[in-house]
């Protein structure tokens, strides 16, 4: 019984032994080229790094001509970055004769960009399309253009360079200028390569992680005319405001008749008031003594008259109009 427990602890010891000391590693990194002790080794377990990523990306360097160190590798595992994608990087980088030292392949991989991607845009560069832009030339006829970006990365500017939205958006702002600049839309439509040149002129890759090598007008369509909907727009204003003004002024003429009829009541009003005041005037006259009979009678008599001169003048003036009206009645 106590010998198979002693075997038992032999191969857990045995086992242990292998995982903290990884000897076939060692060996395979000493005929790859590469020195490393076996106590890093053992070391690194410690700390918590995978033998085998270091060793194997030591090993993948060493034979690609690069010369860096375990420390480094295992320094850039611990601050979170990703050691094969470095040194694949660095390869690629090396191979196409591009400056680029571990310290800023590591920062970049630091800063959560892909630099094996991005040393493959500097080799191959890549084509970004933009969206449909829509701008106004001066004639007020509107312009939607495409264009194609052709940018490659810009290793030294990869950390704290602005991204791919950047250059779309300073694109789109150059194209908006352009077009808006131009006298007419023909003028665009004419020479589309005057867009490419004006934009490319601005530097637009300034502070971004891109270089722009190219800028190609894929497509421009011809929109709306802004102006003669701007025309419009403004004529049915004035338009509004000429109603508003003229129902503001038949507003005040409504509202000056309303005072006029209501001033001409109120004088018909002091009118009948005073007419209605009259037979009290003549009552009094007759208690006071200050008017007879015969001059109330004499009174009268002129008013009959005076109303049938009236009468006959207003007959007189019917008949004449009437006379003149049908003139073969006379005859």
């Amino acid at each position: 019984m106590e010998l198979l427990v002693l075997i038992l602890l032999l191969v857990i010891g045995f086992f242990v032994f292998l995982y903290f000391v990884p000897v076939n590693l060692w060996i395979t990194a000493i005929f790859s080229g590469v020195r490393i002790s076996l106590l890093s080794l053992i070391f690194m377990r410690v700390r918590r790094v995978p033998p085998s990523t270091i060793v194997e990306s030591l090993i993948t360097a060493t034979k690609a001509g690069l010369r860096l160190t375990v420390e480094d590798l295992e320094t850039h595992y611990l601050a979170g970055g990703h050691v094969p994608l470095v040194i694949k990087a660095l390869i690629s980088a090396d191979k196409a004769n591009i400056q680029l030292s571990f310290k800023q392949a590591a920062a970049i991989d630091l800063a959560g960009r892909d630099v094996f991607e991005a040393v493959q845009t500097s080799v191959n560069p890549r084509v970004i399309n933009t969206p449909s832009v829509a701008a106004v030339a001066q004639d007020g006829i509107q312009l939607i253009a495409k264009a194609r970006v052709t940018v490659r990365a810009n290793i030294a500017q990869l950390v704290g360079g602005a991204g791919e939205e950047t250059i779309l958006a300073r694109v789109g702002e150059g194209i908006v200028t352009s077009i808006g600049s131009s006298q007419s839309h023909k003028d665009v439509l004419e020479n589309p390569d005057k867009i490419s040149k004006l934009v490319l002129s601005k530097g637009l890759d300034s502070g971004t992680a891109y270089e722009i090598l190219s800028i190609d007008i894929a497509d421009i369509d011809v929109g709306s005319n802004i102006g003669a909907k701007l025309q419009i727009d403004q004529a049915n204003a004035d338009l509004k405001v000429a109603e508003a003004k003229a129902e503001e002024r038949r507003a005040m003429a409504v509202a000056v008749e309303q005072e006029m009829k209501a001033k001409a009541q109120a004088a018909r009003a002091k009118v009948i008031e005073a007419e209605a005041e009259i037979p009290l005037a003549i009552a009094e006259a007759f208690r006071k003594g200050n008017l007879g009979i015969m001059d109330y009678y004499r009174m009268k008599n002129i008013q009959a008259d005076t109303e049938m001169r009236e009468q006959i003048a207003e007959s007189g003036k019917a008949s004449s109009q009437s006379t003149q009206a049908n003139p073969s009645t006379n005859d």
